[in-house]
């Protein structure tokens, strides 16, 4: 499901003391510290960092607790950046259907004339191919993709670093 911006409440900043700062670097550092190991560095009990970090999830600061894949050691060798130009009024269903697809990592509406940015994975360039005729090209309004493959990975980060 998209969330639409325009229509979703603002929700309200969450004010982080020190104790939740520490707690979320910790866990963007390692997600699977325990409770007893995070408290024992930061230097609360391991009840209140159980209960910190129940609170930063019930308030939307946490979203989830996830692996990171490489995706070289599996097979997924081609990584390719688009950017997707739709008519208007097929851009809010083009992209419900590109987010389900398996092959799309990261999918973002972007400034510009109905603009979707979209990363994908594939295993090799027939994957990419038909993911491309078979799926995207026909999606409804598409008007043009331009495509864009990585070359090196510098830099990626899952979430945010305090």
């Amino acid at each position: 499901m998209i969330v639409d911006q325009q229509d979703a409440p603002i929700p309200s900043v969450v004010e982080l003391d020190e104790y939740d700062r520490k707690i979320l670097e910790a866990l963007h550092d390692n997600g699977r510290i325990s409770y007893t190991d995070l408290g024992r560095d930061i230097g609360l009990s391991r009840v209140a960092v159980q209960a910190r970090i129940s609170s930063l999830m019930e308030q939307g600061v946490i979203e989830k607790f996830t692996a990171v894949i490489n995706p070289g050691r599996i097979g997924m060798s081609v990584s390719a950046f688009f950017n997707v130009d739709i008519e208007p009024q097929h851009l809010q269903e083009v992209a419900e259907k590109l987010s389900q697809e398996t092959e799309v990592t990261s999918l973002y509406h972007m400034t510009g004339p109905s603009k979707l940015h979209m990363h994908g994975l594939f295993k090799d360039f027939q994957q990419m191919e038909s993911f491309l005729v078979e799926k995207l090209y026909t999606m409804p309004g598409i008007m043009s993709v331009d495509c864009q493959m990585l070359i090196k990975r510098y830099k990626s980060r899952m979430g945010m670093k305090l």
